[in-house]
């Protein structure tokens, strides 16, 4: 195999920003897998440029312009970025590949603007990429592990893509690592819902905590599990066996239902600092939240007093919900949120609107049979820009009113000050008030406030959200140009729209094997 020359690069946003979260923030939320990839690489020979892009750089400056495979990993609401970046690299004679969330959602549309397009990938198949190294047009290659790898390099091995993201990070510095893949929980509307619970190489994570305490001063580590905890004792064992307790700042996402008194003592103890539950709804999932059967107010009231409790041990807790669920209707899903923020002033609250991204989830073909999903560009599907479900038990005008009505009580400045008396934490309640004030809060008020306007006075946004018609509403378009700066000129020609019943109809008509299944299953 030749030697080739090759660039990574991680796409954390969708374009330049200024957001005061953002300049905090997004070097933080890395990718481990580009990482990963950028490791196998160079165990082949080949040289690696790793970028991680954040949106404060100059994108085009920092990448190659002599490589020969380009790798990208981006999420949906990136995806406009990735397109514009393979066609800037392959003017420029490169192969180019994508991977991450939007390569497993969406296949049949990136192949249209990539040369090979991963669903699960291993070390095999990257190795197969390398080997073929070759252009597929107008056509890419769809290719897919049977399943998600067994073992993974950890913070050791991917240390010198690491060092420089941290480098980019002006206060926060956010060190990457995995103990699991998928979650043994089955929420409809997740993408990790289908993918089997899985613990990675324990000795490889005793290791990775040995040599962070070892190389970093005060070390801050975020777990990338979709579900910490699962396999509780274990974890804890192997950080209680690694470093000694409290020596790292310890970030998880993790179910309550994992978050007994007796587990937040241990976490206290070593290390841990903050965690992101997921509520999700009222009505249901009531296993994730330890609710069981109950509904309403009840359930408000029993995880808000598990939300407190989880407060007197860490000191920073967000709480996701997913607004907008075919379980809920009028006003009630919205006054019980209120309720829960008034019970549980510490807590932050974070909302997602219920979006349905291509393969994420079996869900989704029921919402594609029922003409539920809207053709939104890729680049609004963030959870919070648009909503491409529509509703089961609202109108739009509706709905968006009680989005913006929650949106601000949650964001006033009488809750922004409730948070912080009751934040103990210097560190938590300062994030508190930036998120609150920044793109989070009173930026995606202003936006709503904004979109619904429209739904009363724009009658291309009226058609558009009536499904009347296909048209993209200037309102949209406008923004993709805007965001997406020096790099809109290299969006390609009908990019901006997409199948969006491609789920459905590969039902019919299933992507075909890639070569790598095929060797598997031989």
């Amino acid at each position: 195999m030749r030697k080739l020359r090759v660039g990574v690069i991680d796409l954390v946003t969708k374009g330049p920003t200024s957001a005061l979260y953002a300049r905090v923030m997004n070097a933080n939320l890395a990718s481990i897998m580009p990482q990963v990839v950028g490791v196998w690489c160079e165990k082949r020979g080949h040289e690696v440029t790793y970028v991680c892009y954040t949106g404060l750089e100059n994108l085009v400056d920092e990448l190659p312009d002599d490589v020969d495979v380009v790798f990208i990993c981006a999420f949906t609401e990136a995806a406009f970025l990735a397109y514009a970046l393979s066609n800037l690299f392959r003017s420029r004679g490169a192969v180019t590949a994508l991977g991450g969330p939007h390569a497993r959602c969406y296949p049949e549309d990136a192949c249209r603007y990539f040369d090979y397009v991963f669903g699960f990938t291993d070390e095999a198949l990257i190795e197969d990429v390398l080997r073929d190294c070759r252009r597929y047009r107008p056509l890419g290659l769809h290719l897919q592990a049977p399943r998600q790898p067994l073992a993974l390099p950890g913070v050791r091995e991917r240390w010198k893509f690491i060092e420089p993201t941290l480098r980019k990070a002006p206060l926060i510095k956010m060190i990457p690592i995995l103990g699991s893949l998928g979650c043994p929980y089955t929420c409809s509307f997740c993408i990790d819902s289908v993918v089997p619970y899985q613990p990675l190489d324990l000795d490889v994570l005793r290791e990775d905590l040995r040599f962070i305490v070892q190389n970093v001063k005060k070390p801050l580590v975020g777990w990338h599990d979709p579900n910490f905890g699962v396999r509780f004792d274990q974890f804890l064992d192997v950080i209680e066996d690694a470093v000694p307790p409290g020596s790292i700042t310890f970030i998880a996402e993790s179910s309550l239902s994992l978050l007994s008194e007796p587990h937040l003592k241990r976490l206290q103890r070593n290390g841990f600092k903050a965690v992101l539950p997921g509520v999700e709804s009222w009505y249901d999932l009531g296993n994730k939240s330890m609710t069981g059967r109950k509904t309403g107010m009840e359930k408000v009231k029993e995880v808000s007093d598990h939300v407190n409790l989880i407060l007197r041990y860490l000191p920073y807790v967000q709480t996701n919900f997913v607004l907008g669920l075919d379980g809920e209707s009028g006003a009630e899903p919205f006054e019980l949120t209120k309720r829960f923020i008034d019970l549980t002033p510490g807590a932050f609250p974070g909302y997602s609107l219920l979006s349905a991204f291509g393969r994420a989830a079996p869900l989704n073909l029921e919402y594609q049979r029922a003409n539920r999903v809207l053709p939104f560009p890729f680049h609004f599907l963030d959870n919070n820009h648009a909503m491409n479900v529509r509703p089961e038990n609202y109108a739009w005008k509706e709905f968006y009113d009680h989005v913006i009505d929650l949106t601000k009580y949650s964001f006033s400045w009488s809750a922004i000050l409730r948070r912080c008396v009751a934040t103990k934490a210097a560190i938590p309640r300062w994030m508190n008030v930036v998120r609150a004030i920044s793109s989070e809060g009173s930026g995606r008020i202003a936006y709503y406030t904004e979109l619904r306007r429209k739904l009363d006075v724009d009658a291309q946004v009226q058609g558009y959200f009536a499904q009347e018609t296909d048209a993209l509403p200037d309102f949209y378009a406008d923004q993709v140009s805007r965001d997406l700066g020096s790099l809109w000129p290299w969006l390609p020609a009908g990019s901006m729209s997409h199948d969006h019943h491609a789920y459905l109809a590969s039902e019919e008509r299933p992507l075909e094997v890639s070569r790598h299944e095929e060797r598997a299953a031989v």
